[in-house]
């Protein structure tokens, strides 16, 4: 049984081909959203990140969406191994108060996060923006209309009002939910994402010192979860969320760019445009965008392997509710089996020639 599958487009599917994958093809990693489920993709990361891609000597755009952007930010510190290493004991190990019964307050669980960003990211901030050839690109979803800010009824009346706004604007179109919600892209100021973003409304931020442990936090604040960040340093005023929210696992226009593949980490096949498209079948299929990209991802069999038969997910946080050290055991051993993602992908990589599924 294998554990990893690789899917790619038309383009890509020729070129693992002719030649098989090499570090110095790679020009984009995406990364997804999906709260829990990015832990199986973490030794993969780990041995990308911290090993293979080493090997190359060319400028790659890192552009991640909530946990896909703390993933992300990890990999650009010096020793992205140690780094990816310590998210996934940090994950693993959260834990908020809350009263018998009941979900923790929004506030405290930002406040907690918000300390561990500090935690991991305080003053080596340079150390992130300044890599020699990684370049980081943070997806927020920054609130429009009632999702602006905190109207005269209160956030726990808007803010659920606003987001049915944005069900049913999404329903009608993607660019419809961009008079409630915006795309907003912390940047790297030295290289731009080499990708339109014409999709969709976007605004265009630098990424700093002062506005990166902010925006990563926005990029996690899943609505209801977590709360808004508002007024990010040198961003538009207002509150922003989780980049998920426009962004889910960022379908965006790769087969635009001029040369290179997008090596696409991923917990599924399928590449959803937004999280509210989730329900929306018809846009979980793939489109010429994907022409250039190679998406890695366990196969079923592998998962249904996994305890619950199935991937982490937050339904775990319900089902073991104060069990914590369940919960923990169960994601430790998910992490533990997901060693055979990396190990097959080095196997892959050695190869000269790689036969690819295409995505659908």
């Amino acid at each position: 049984m294998r554990a990893l599958q690789v899917f790619a487009g038309e383009r890509a599917r020729a070129r693992l081909r002719e030649r098989g994958l090499r570090p110095d093809d790679v020009r984009v990693v995406p990364a997804a959203a999906g709260g829990p489920k990015g832990l199986v993709l973490n030794p993969l990361d780990r041995f990308v990140f911290g090993h293979w891609l080493k090997g190359g000597a060319q400028v790659v755009h890192l552009a991640g969406a909530s946990i896909g952007a703390w993933r992300m930010a990890c990999a650009c510190l010096p020793d992205a191994d140690a780094a990816l290493a310590q998210l996934a004991d940090d994950y693993i190990g959260q834990r908020y108060e809350h009263a018998p019964g009941k979900p923790p307050a929004p506030r405290h669980v930002s406040e907690v996060f918000a300390a561990k960003l500090a935690e991991r990211f305080g003053g080596r901030e340079a150390e992130v923006l300044g890599h020699p050839r990684w370049r980081l690109h943070v997806f927020t979803s920054r609130g429009r209309a009632l999702l602006g800010r905190e109207g005269r009824l209160g956030s726990k009346v808007t803010t659920p009002l606003g987001y049915l706004g944005a069900f049913a604007a999404n329903a009608v179109s993607r660019r419809a939910m961009g008079g409630w919600l915006e795309r907003v892209v912390f940047s790297d100021p030295r290289d731009a994402l080499p990708l339109p973003l014409r999709d969709y409304r976007t605004t265009v931020v630098p990424l700093t010192a002062a506005n990166l442990q902010p925006s990563i936090l926005a990029s996690c604040s899943i609505p209801f979860w977590l709360e808004a960040v508002r007024d990010i340093p040198g961003a538009p005023k207002g509150a922003y969320w989780d980049g998920g929210l426009t962004d889910y696992h960022l379908h965006l226009d790769y087969a635009s760019m001029r040369d290179g593949l997008v090596l696409y980490p991923h917990f599924q096949r399928q590449i959803v445009p937004g999280w509210l498209d989730k329900a929306l079948r018809h846009r979980h299929r793939a489109t010429a965008r994907l022409a250039n990209v190679v998406v890695l991802a366990p196969s079923a069999e592998w998962v249904a392997t996994l305890p619950r038969g199935k991937l982490p997910d937050r339904s775990d946080f319900k089902a073991y509710g104060d069990d914590l050290a369940g919960r923990m055991t169960a994601w430790r051993r998910a992490l533990a089996e997901s060693r055979r993602l990396a190990d097959e992908f080095a196997a892959l990589v050695a190869r000269s020639t790689i036969d690819a599924e295409p995505l659908v």
